[in-house]
Protein backbone atom coordinates (compact mmCIF):
# COMPACT_ATOMS: atom_id res chain seq x y z
CA UNK A 1 0.00 0.00 0.00
CA UNK A 2 2.63 2.40 1.21
CA UNK A 3 4.78 1.14 -1.98
CA UNK A 4 1.78 2.44 -4.43
CA UNK A 5 0.67 5.24 -2.81
CA UNK A 6 4.54 6.90 -3.20
CA UNK A 7 4.08 5.72 -6.60
CA UNK A 8 0.84 7.64 -7.45
CA UNK A 9 2.00 10.86 -5.34
CA UNK A 10 5.20 10.57 -8.13
CA UNK A 11 3.15 10.08 -10.78
CA UNK A 12 0.82 13.63 -9.66
CA UNK A 13 3.72 15.27 -8.87
CA UNK A 14 5.92 14.25 -12.46
CA UNK A 15 2.45 15.66 -14.25
CA UNK A 16 2.17 18.94 -12.57
CA UNK A 17 5.78 19.52 -13.77
CA UNK A 18 5.26 18.28 -16.96
CA UNK A 19 3.13 21.30 -17.70
CA UNK A 20 4.68 24.01 -14.95
CA UNK A 21 8.72 23.21 -15.35
CA UNK A 22 8.95 23.85 -19.00
CA UNK A 23 8.50 27.36 -18.98
CA UNK A 24 7.74 29.68 -22.56
CA UNK A 25 11.30 28.91 -23.32
CA UNK A 26 9.91 25.31 -24.85
CA UNK A 27 7.43 26.18 -26.59
CA UNK A 28 6.34 28.32 -29.88
CA UNK A 29 5.75 31.93 -28.65
CA UNK A 30 2.00 32.84 -29.90
CA UNK A 31 0.85 36.19 -30.43
CA UNK A 32 -3.03 36.89 -30.85
CA UNK A 33 -4.18 39.60 -32.85
CA UNK A 34 -5.44 41.87 -29.79
CA UNK A 35 -1.69 41.19 -28.58
CA UNK A 36 0.66 42.55 -31.83
CA UNK A 37 1.01 45.26 -29.31
CA UNK A 38 -0.21 48.14 -32.22
CA UNK A 39 -0.68 50.62 -29.38
CA UNK A 40 -1.37 54.73 -30.12
CA UNK A 41 -1.78 55.88 -26.44
CA UNK A 42 -1.25 54.06 -23.01
CA UNK A 43 -2.98 55.26 -20.38
CA UNK A 44 -2.21 55.30 -16.13
CA UNK A 45 -5.54 53.91 -15.42
CA UNK A 46 -7.81 52.84 -11.57
CA UNK A 47 -9.76 49.51 -11.34
CA UNK A 48 -12.70 49.82 -13.13
CA UNK A 49 -14.59 46.89 -11.90
CA UNK A 50 -15.71 46.01 -8.54
CA UNK A 51 -16.84 42.77 -6.64
CA UNK A 52 -18.04 42.64 -3.24
CA UNK A 53 -17.82 39.96 -1.23
CA UNK A 54 -18.78 39.02 2.46
CA UNK A 55 -15.19 39.32 3.97
CA UNK A 56 -13.95 41.28 1.38
CA UNK A 57 -13.16 43.55 -2.31
CA UNK A 58 -11.90 42.75 -5.36
CA UNK A 59 -11.39 45.65 -8.04
CA UNK A 60 -10.30 44.59 -11.57
CA UNK A 61 -8.11 46.55 -14.15
CA UNK A 62 -10.25 46.07 -17.65
CA UNK A 63 -8.28 43.39 -19.51
CA UNK A 64 -9.96 44.53 -22.79
CA UNK A 65 -7.88 47.72 -22.40
CA UNK A 66 -5.62 47.28 -25.21
CA UNK A 67 -2.39 47.79 -23.09
CA UNK A 68 -3.35 44.88 -20.87
CA UNK A 69 -4.26 42.88 -23.77
CA UNK A 70 -0.49 43.60 -25.61
CA UNK A 71 0.98 42.31 -22.20
CA UNK A 72 -1.44 39.76 -22.35
CA UNK A 73 -2.09 40.12 -18.76
CA UNK A 74 -4.82 40.32 -16.21
CA UNK A 75 -4.63 42.51 -12.91
CA UNK A 76 -6.86 43.03 -10.04
CA UNK A 77 -6.69 43.97 -6.86
CA UNK A 78 -7.69 42.01 -3.22
CA UNK A 79 -9.18 43.54 0.20
CA UNK A 80 -9.75 40.41 2.92
CA UNK A 81 -11.04 42.00 5.97
CA UNK A 82 -10.06 40.64 9.18
CA UNK A 83 -11.12 37.42 10.07
CA UNK A 84 -11.97 36.74 6.73
CA UNK A 85 -11.24 33.74 4.45
CA UNK A 86 -10.65 33.90 0.68
CA UNK A 87 -12.12 30.78 -0.55
CA UNK A 88 -9.90 28.08 -2.17
CA UNK A 89 -9.50 28.20 -6.24
CA UNK A 90 -6.92 28.04 -9.01
CA UNK A 91 -6.36 29.96 -12.04
CA UNK A 92 -5.81 29.07 -15.87
CA UNK A 93 -2.36 31.10 -15.83
CA UNK A 94 0.64 31.44 -13.36
CA UNK A 95 0.12 34.26 -10.64
CA UNK A 96 2.53 36.55 -8.99
CA UNK A 97 1.26 38.17 -6.08
CA UNK A 98 2.52 41.51 -3.82
CA UNK A 99 1.16 42.33 -0.48
CA UNK A 100 0.67 46.07 -0.51
CA UNK A 101 -0.48 45.57 3.38
CA UNK A 102 -0.88 43.52 6.30
CA UNK A 103 -0.51 40.33 6.91
CA UNK A 104 -2.01 36.69 7.29
CA UNK A 105 -1.31 32.77 6.20
CA UNK A 106 -1.45 31.41 2.56
CA UNK A 107 -2.06 27.68 1.77
CA UNK A 108 -0.79 26.85 -1.86
CA UNK A 109 -1.55 22.83 -2.50
CA UNK A 110 0.63 21.45 -4.88
CA UNK A 111 -0.48 18.08 -6.54
CA UNK A 112 1.58 14.93 -5.07
CA UNK A 113 3.61 16.48 -2.54
CA UNK A 114 3.22 15.17 0.88
CA UNK A 115 1.19 16.19 3.50
CA UNK A 116 4.00 17.20 6.09
CA UNK A 117 2.08 19.61 8.91
CA UNK A 118 -0.17 17.67 11.53
CA UNK A 119 -2.73 18.80 14.18
CA UNK A 120 -1.67 17.87 18.11
CA UNK A 121 -4.45 16.93 19.25
CA UNK A 122 -3.40 17.31 22.99
CA UNK A 123 -1.90 20.65 22.13
CA UNK A 124 -5.36 22.62 21.79
CA UNK A 125 -6.15 21.69 18.21
CA UNK A 126 -9.00 19.74 19.10
CA UNK A 127 -10.92 22.95 19.84
CA UNK A 128 -10.66 23.67 16.58
CA UNK A 129 -11.12 20.70 14.65
CA UNK A 130 -11.28 17.24 16.41
CA UNK A 131 -14.29 17.82 18.31
CA UNK A 132 -16.45 18.83 15.95
CA UNK A 133 -15.87 14.95 14.67
CA UNK A 134 -18.33 14.53 17.88
CA UNK A 135 -19.51 10.56 18.78
CA UNK A 136 -16.09 9.08 17.66
CA UNK A 137 -13.72 8.18 20.45
CA UNK A 138 -10.37 9.49 20.99
CA UNK A 139 -8.34 7.04 19.44
CA UNK A 140 -10.63 7.32 16.24
CA UNK A 141 -10.19 11.27 16.70
CA UNK A 142 -6.53 11.01 16.84
CA UNK A 143 -6.19 9.10 13.65
CA UNK A 144 -8.34 11.70 11.58
CA UNK A 145 -6.19 14.76 13.01
CA UNK A 146 -5.54 17.30 10.66
CA UNK A 147 -2.88 16.74 7.77
CA UNK A 148 -1.95 19.31 5.03
CA UNK A 149 0.49 20.89 3.33
CA UNK A 150 2.59 23.75 4.35
CA UNK A 151 0.81 27.21 5.65
CA UNK A 152 2.94 30.24 4.65
CA UNK A 153 2.89 33.26 6.39
CA UNK A 154 2.70 36.39 4.57
CA UNK A 155 3.00 39.99 4.97
CA UNK A 156 3.20 43.50 3.64
CA UNK A 157 5.89 43.53 1.28
CA UNK A 158 6.12 39.68 0.07
CA UNK A 159 5.78 38.59 -3.42
CA UNK A 160 4.20 35.23 -3.81
CA UNK A 161 4.54 32.92 -6.79
CA UNK A 162 1.67 30.99 -7.66
CA UNK A 163 1.72 28.44 -10.85
CA UNK A 164 -1.46 27.63 -12.87
CA UNK A 165 -3.68 25.14 -11.38
CA UNK A 166 -2.19 24.98 -7.95
CA UNK A 167 -5.36 25.65 -5.46
CA UNK A 168 -4.32 28.58 -3.25
CA UNK A 169 -6.27 30.47 -0.39
CA UNK A 170 -5.73 33.32 2.15
CA UNK A 171 -7.06 33.85 5.68
CA UNK A 172 -6.38 37.26 7.61
CA UNK A 173 -5.19 36.79 10.90
CA UNK A 174 -4.25 40.24 11.46
CA UNK A 175 -5.02 43.42 12.85
CA UNK A 176 -5.87 45.52 9.59
CA UNK A 177 -7.20 44.78 6.12
CA UNK A 178 -4.95 42.42 3.60
CA UNK A 179 -4.61 44.20 0.38
CA UNK A 180 -2.98 42.59 -2.52
CA UNK A 181 -2.07 43.01 -6.30
CA UNK A 182 -2.01 40.07 -8.65
CA UNK A 183 -1.03 39.71 -11.98
CA UNK A 184 -2.22 36.76 -14.00
CA UNK A 185 0.13 36.17 -17.28
CA UNK A 186 -2.44 34.72 -19.57
CA UNK A 187 0.22 34.93 -22.58
CA UNK A 188 2.04 32.05 -20.65
CA UNK A 189 2.72 29.37 -22.55
CA UNK A 190 1.69 27.14 -19.64
CA UNK A 191 -1.94 28.44 -20.29
CA UNK A 192 -3.72 26.40 -23.21
CA UNK A 193 -7.20 27.60 -22.91
CA UNK A 194 -7.10 30.78 -24.42
CA UNK A 195 -6.23 34.95 -23.44
CA UNK A 196 -9.12 35.00 -20.67
CA UNK A 197 -8.84 34.86 -17.10
CA UNK A 198 -10.56 31.94 -15.59
CA UNK A 199 -10.59 31.41 -11.84
CA UNK A 200 -11.91 27.73 -10.66
CA UNK A 201 -13.21 28.06 -7.21
CA UNK A 202 -13.94 25.24 -4.75
CA UNK A 203 -15.98 26.95 -2.53
CA UNK A 204 -18.50 29.99 -2.73
CA UNK A 205 -19.23 32.06 -5.36
CA UNK A 206 -21.82 34.84 -6.26
CA UNK A 207 -26.11 33.78 -5.74
CA UNK A 208 -28.62 35.99 -7.67
CA UNK A 209 -31.74 35.45 -9.52
CA UNK A 210 -29.34 34.33 -12.94
CA UNK A 211 -26.43 32.38 -13.42
CA UNK A 212 -23.75 34.71 -12.70
CA UNK A 213 -23.15 38.32 -11.14
CA UNK A 214 -22.58 41.25 -12.64
CA UNK A 215 -20.22 43.51 -10.63
CA UNK A 216 -20.60 47.69 -10.51
CA UNK A 217 -18.47 48.53 -13.22
CA UNK A 218 -17.46 51.78 -15.52
CA UNK A 219 -15.55 50.13 -18.44
CA UNK A 220 -15.83 47.20 -20.61
CA UNK A 221 -16.35 43.37 -19.47
CA UNK A 222 -18.21 43.44 -16.14
CA UNK A 223 -19.92 39.86 -16.09
CA UNK A 224 -18.51 37.41 -13.27
CA UNK A 225 -19.21 33.60 -13.82
CA UNK A 226 -17.88 32.87 -10.29
CA UNK A 227 -19.70 29.78 -8.81
CA UNK A 228 -18.07 26.56 -7.20
CA UNK A 229 -17.11 23.80 -9.56
CA UNK A 230 -19.11 21.51 -7.71
CA UNK A 231 -21.94 22.73 -8.83
CA UNK A 232 -21.77 20.98 -12.52
CA UNK A 233 -21.86 17.39 -11.08
CA UNK A 234 -23.95 15.43 -10.36
CA UNK A 235 -24.71 15.27 -6.69
CA UNK A 236 -25.07 11.55 -5.95
CA UNK A 237 -21.42 10.78 -8.58
CA UNK A 238 -19.78 13.07 -6.40
CA UNK A 239 -21.18 11.21 -2.60
CA UNK A 240 -20.03 7.95 -4.01
CA UNK A 241 -16.11 9.54 -5.23
CA UNK A 242 -15.83 11.13 -0.95
CA UNK A 243 -17.97 8.18 0.11
CA UNK A 244 -20.68 10.79 1.73
CA UNK A 245 -24.29 11.24 2.03
CA UNK A 246 -26.18 13.24 -1.15
CA UNK A 247 -27.05 15.82 1.42
CA UNK A 248 -23.27 16.78 2.09
CA UNK A 249 -22.78 16.88 -1.11
CA UNK A 250 -25.31 19.25 -1.87
CA UNK A 251 -24.00 21.54 0.91
CA UNK A 252 -21.38 21.30 -0.82
CA UNK A 253 -22.48 22.39 -4.15
CA UNK A 254 -24.90 25.28 -2.80
CA UNK A 255 -22.71 26.62 -0.11
CA UNK A 256 -21.76 30.27 0.68
CA UNK A 257 -23.28 31.66 -2.42
CA UNK A 258 -24.64 34.64 -1.33
CA UNK A 259 -21.38 35.07 0.34
CA UNK A 260 -19.13 35.53 -2.05
CA UNK A 261 -15.63 34.76 -2.83
CA UNK A 262 -14.06 35.92 0.60
CA UNK A 263 -16.50 35.50 3.64
CA UNK A 264 -16.25 36.30 7.21
CA UNK A 265 -14.99 33.13 9.77
CA UNK A 266 -17.67 32.92 12.55
CA UNK A 267 -14.98 31.43 14.70
CA UNK A 268 -10.64 32.45 14.67
CA UNK A 269 -9.11 30.13 12.35
CA UNK A 270 -6.24 27.43 14.39
CA UNK A 271 -4.25 26.36 11.39
CA UNK A 272 -0.88 23.94 11.89
CA UNK A 273 1.80 26.96 10.30
CA UNK A 274 5.35 26.84 10.34
CA UNK A 275 7.63 28.70 13.23
CA UNK A 276 10.13 30.46 12.66
CA UNK A 277 13.06 28.03 12.71
CA UNK A 278 11.54 26.24 9.46
CA UNK A 279 11.40 29.62 7.89
CA UNK A 280 14.99 29.79 8.33
CA UNK A 281 15.66 26.33 7.04
CA UNK A 282 13.91 26.81 4.54
CA UNK A 283 15.67 29.91 3.30
CA UNK A 284 19.07 27.75 3.85
CA UNK A 285 17.77 25.26 1.28
CA UNK A 286 16.81 27.62 -0.92
CA UNK A 287 20.10 29.60 -0.60
CA UNK A 288 21.53 26.25 -1.03
CA UNK A 289 20.03 25.62 -4.30
CA UNK A 290 20.66 29.12 -5.73
CA UNK A 291 24.42 28.81 -5.74
CA UNK A 292 24.20 25.55 -7.85
CA UNK A 293 26.68 25.99 -10.85
CA UNK A 294 26.03 23.95 -13.77
CA UNK A 295 29.12 22.92 -15.78
CA UNK A 296 27.51 20.54 -18.25
CA UNK A 297 24.28 19.30 -19.58
CA UNK A 298 24.40 16.32 -17.58
CA UNK A 299 24.75 18.69 -14.32
CA UNK A 300 21.68 20.71 -14.98
CA UNK A 301 19.64 17.52 -16.13
CA UNK A 302 20.55 16.16 -12.72
CA UNK A 303 19.61 19.68 -11.40
CA UNK A 304 16.28 19.33 -12.99
CA UNK A 305 15.39 16.20 -10.65
CA UNK A 306 16.85 17.50 -8.00
CA UNK A 307 14.29 20.09 -8.73
CA UNK A 308 11.25 17.71 -8.56
CA UNK A 309 12.52 16.48 -5.06
CA UNK A 310 12.58 19.89 -3.46
CA UNK A 311 9.79 20.88 -4.96
CA UNK A 312 7.09 20.36 -2.58
CA UNK A 313 9.14 22.30 -0.06
CA UNK A 314 10.81 25.40 -2.27
CA UNK A 315 10.19 28.46 -0.93
CA UNK A 316 7.33 30.45 -2.47
CA UNK A 317 7.54 33.91 -1.42
CA UNK A 318 10.61 36.52 -0.84
CA UNK A 319 10.22 39.18 0.24
CA UNK A 320 11.04 43.01 -1.76
CA UNK A 321 10.93 45.48 1.28
CA UNK A 322 14.10 44.63 2.53
CA UNK A 323 16.63 47.76 1.82
CA UNK A 324 19.86 46.23 2.70
CA UNK A 325 18.86 43.41 -0.61
CA UNK A 326 18.57 46.24 -2.72
CA UNK A 327 20.10 45.60 -5.82
CA UNK A 328 20.53 49.06 -6.55
CA UNK A 329 20.93 51.68 -4.17
CA UNK A 330 21.75 55.51 -4.35
CA UNK A 331 21.51 57.40 -1.29
CA UNK A 332 21.21 60.72 -3.77
CA UNK A 333 18.82 58.74 -6.15
CA UNK A 334 16.63 55.83 -4.45
CA UNK A 335 16.76 52.07 -3.83
CA UNK A 336 15.67 48.91 -6.13
CA UNK A 337 14.78 45.31 -5.12
CA UNK A 338 14.15 42.45 -7.59
CA UNK A 339 12.75 39.15 -7.46
CA UNK A 340 13.70 36.71 -10.10
CA UNK A 341 14.82 33.12 -11.07
CA UNK A 342 18.00 33.29 -8.95
CA UNK A 343 16.29 35.05 -5.83
CA UNK A 344 13.31 32.35 -6.40
CA UNK A 345 13.79 29.78 -8.70
CA UNK A 346 10.19 28.59 -9.28
CA UNK A 347 9.95 31.82 -11.25
CA UNK A 348 11.85 30.15 -13.48
CA UNK A 349 8.52 27.87 -13.90
CA UNK A 350 6.03 30.63 -13.64
CA UNK A 351 8.18 32.68 -16.23
CA UNK A 352 7.64 36.21 -14.13
CA UNK A 353 9.62 38.07 -11.85
CA UNK A 354 9.27 41.81 -9.84
CA UNK A 355 10.65 44.52 -9.24
CA UNK A 356 10.53 47.03 -5.86
CA UNK A 357 11.57 50.60 -6.53
CA UNK A 358 11.63 54.00 -4.79
CA UNK A 359 12.79 57.24 -6.15
CA UNK A 360 13.90 60.39 -3.83
CA UNK A 361 12.11 63.62 -4.49
CA UNK A 362 13.26 64.70 -8.18
CA UNK A 363 15.33 61.84 -8.92
CA UNK A 364 14.95 60.01 -11.95
CA UNK A 365 14.74 56.47 -13.75
CA UNK A 366 17.05 56.53 -16.33
CA UNK A 367 15.98 56.00 -19.70
CA UNK A 368 15.39 52.64 -20.58
CA UNK A 369 13.92 49.64 -22.26
CA UNK A 370 13.30 45.84 -21.68
CA UNK A 371 14.90 43.40 -23.50
CA UNK A 372 12.88 40.62 -22.20
CA UNK A 373 9.66 41.41 -20.78
CA UNK A 374 6.65 43.91 -20.86
CA UNK A 375 6.24 45.65 -17.47
CA UNK A 376 2.65 46.03 -15.17
CA UNK A 377 3.35 49.18 -12.57
CA UNK A 378 1.73 49.74 -9.81
CA UNK A 379 1.94 53.00 -8.02
CA UNK A 380 2.17 52.22 -4.31
CA UNK A 381 2.91 56.22 -3.25
CA UNK A 382 3.88 59.70 -4.01
CA UNK A 383 3.52 60.22 -8.37
CA UNK A 384 6.11 61.01 -10.87
CA UNK A 385 5.64 61.96 -14.56
CA UNK A 386 6.77 58.85 -16.71
CA UNK A 387 7.28 59.09 -20.57
CA UNK A 388 7.01 56.16 -22.90
CA UNK A 389 7.98 56.24 -26.66
CA UNK A 390 7.21 53.60 -29.16
CA UNK A 391 9.30 52.46 -32.12
CA UNK A 392 8.77 55.41 -34.25
CA UNK A 393 9.85 57.38 -31.62
CA UNK A 394 6.52 58.90 -31.27
CA UNK A 395 5.05 60.07 -27.54
CA UNK A 396 2.52 57.65 -26.50
CA UNK A 397 2.53 58.15 -22.76
CA UNK A 398 3.40 61.08 -21.12
CA UNK A 399 1.61 61.24 -17.78
CA UNK A 400 1.95 62.10 -13.22
CA UNK A 401 1.34 58.84 -11.94
CA UNK A 402 -0.41 58.59 -9.02
CA UNK A 403 -1.38 56.21 -6.10
CA UNK A 404 -3.53 53.13 -6.85
CA UNK A 405 -3.17 53.43 -10.72
CA UNK A 406 -1.57 51.09 -12.88
CA UNK A 407 -0.41 50.79 -16.26
CA UNK A 408 1.96 48.97 -18.92
CA UNK A 409 5.00 49.17 -20.73
CA UNK A 410 5.43 47.18 -23.55
CA UNK A 411 8.79 45.13 -24.61
CA UNK A 412 11.51 47.09 -26.09
CA UNK A 413 9.43 50.42 -25.57
CA UNK A 414 12.34 53.25 -23.98
CA UNK A 415 10.26 54.89 -20.76
CA UNK A 416 11.97 57.49 -18.28
CA UNK A 417 10.27 58.46 -15.35
CA UNK A 418 11.32 61.32 -12.54
CA UNK A 419 9.50 61.83 -9.33
CA UNK A 420 8.03 64.66 -7.99
CA UNK A 421 8.80 66.42 -5.20
CA UNK A 422 6.75 63.79 -3.17
CA UNK A 423 9.42 60.86 -4.51
CA UNK A 424 7.70 57.93 -6.43
CA UNK A 425 7.46 53.84 -5.02
CA UNK A 426 6.20 51.25 -7.08
CA UNK A 427 5.93 47.72 -7.64
CA UNK A 428 6.64 46.14 -11.47
CA UNK A 429 5.41 42.61 -12.30
CA UNK A 430 7.40 41.30 -15.20
CA UNK A 431 6.37 38.56 -17.70
CA UNK A 432 9.93 36.85 -17.69
CA UNK A 433 11.78 35.34 -14.89
CA UNK A 434 14.77 36.61 -15.90
CA UNK A 435 14.41 40.42 -16.77
CA UNK A 436 17.19 42.05 -18.59
CA UNK A 437 16.98 46.21 -19.42
CA UNK A 438 19.30 48.46 -21.45
CA UNK A 439 19.73 51.98 -20.31
CA UNK A 440 20.53 55.03 -22.44
CA UNK A 441 22.47 56.85 -19.42
CA UNK A 442 24.69 55.95 -16.68
CA UNK A 443 27.80 53.78 -16.39
CA UNK A 444 26.21 50.48 -17.46
CA UNK A 445 24.43 52.94 -20.98
CA UNK A 446 24.30 51.26 -24.57
CA UNK A 447 26.15 55.35 -25.18
CA UNK A 448 28.45 54.92 -22.96
CA UNK A 449 29.64 51.47 -24.81
CA UNK A 450 29.61 53.67 -27.79
CA UNK A 451 33.27 55.04 -29.34
CA UNK A 452 32.72 58.87 -28.92
CA UNK A 453 33.48 58.99 -32.61
CA UNK A 454 30.34 57.44 -33.38
CA UNK A 455 28.44 59.19 -31.04
CA UNK A 456 29.86 62.64 -32.52
CA UNK A 457 28.99 61.68 -36.31
CA UNK A 458 25.41 60.03 -35.30
CA UNK A 459 24.16 63.41 -33.51
CA UNK A 460 26.93 65.61 -35.14
CA UNK A 461 27.93 66.94 -32.06
CA UNK A 462 31.57 68.17 -30.92
CA UNK A 463 34.51 66.13 -29.09
CA UNK A 464 33.49 67.76 -25.77
CA UNK A 465 29.82 67.05 -26.18
CA UNK A 466 30.03 63.53 -26.92
CA UNK A 467 32.64 63.39 -23.91
CA UNK A 468 29.82 65.33 -21.77
CA UNK A 469 26.83 63.05 -23.07
CA UNK A 470 28.97 59.70 -22.48
CA UNK A 471 30.72 60.51 -18.94
CA UNK A 472 28.77 62.88 -17.38
CA UNK A 473 26.67 60.61 -15.73
CA UNK A 474 29.44 58.15 -15.00
CA UNK A 475 29.06 57.51 -11.90
CA UNK A 476 25.48 56.62 -11.73
CA UNK A 477 23.28 53.93 -13.34
CA UNK A 478 19.59 53.27 -13.41
CA UNK A 479 18.60 55.60 -10.69
CA UNK A 480 19.84 58.88 -11.07
CA UNK A 481 19.69 61.85 -8.88
CA UNK A 482 18.42 65.38 -8.97
CA UNK A 483 20.32 67.42 -11.42
CA UNK A 484 20.27 71.20 -12.44
CA UNK A 485 22.27 71.19 -15.68
CA UNK A 486 19.67 70.65 -18.82
CA UNK A 487 17.00 69.76 -16.11
CA UNK A 488 14.34 72.80 -16.90
CA UNK A 489 10.79 72.27 -15.93
CA UNK A 490 8.23 70.26 -17.28
CA UNK A 491 4.24 70.56 -17.53
CA UNK A 492 3.71 68.49 -14.63
CA UNK A 493 6.27 70.16 -12.14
Amino acid sequence: MAAAKSVLLAFLLSSFLAGTALGKGYSTTRLSEGQQCRLRRIQSVQPNQRIESEGGLTELWDYNDEQFECAGVVACRNTLRQNSLFLPEFHNAPRLIYIERGRGLLGITFPGCAETYHSDPSAGERRGGLERLGGQSETEQSERRDQHQKVHRIRRGDIIAIPEGAVHWCYNDGDEELVAISVIDLNNQNNQLDERPRAFFLAGGFGGGERGFRGQTEGRGGRFNYRNIFQGFDEHMLAESYGVSPDLIRRMQSQNTDRGIMIQVRERMRVVAPEQDDEEFELEEEERFRRRRFNSEEDEAAARNGFEETFCTMKVRQNIEVRREAEVHSRQAGKLNLVNMHKMPILQYIDMSAERGRLNPRALYTPHWSITDHRLVYVLRGNAHVQITDNNGENIFDERVNEGEMFVIPQFYTTVARASNEGFEWVSFKTSGQPMKSPLAGYTSVLRALPIEVIENAYEMSPREAMEVKFNRDHQTFLLSPSQQGGGVGRFD
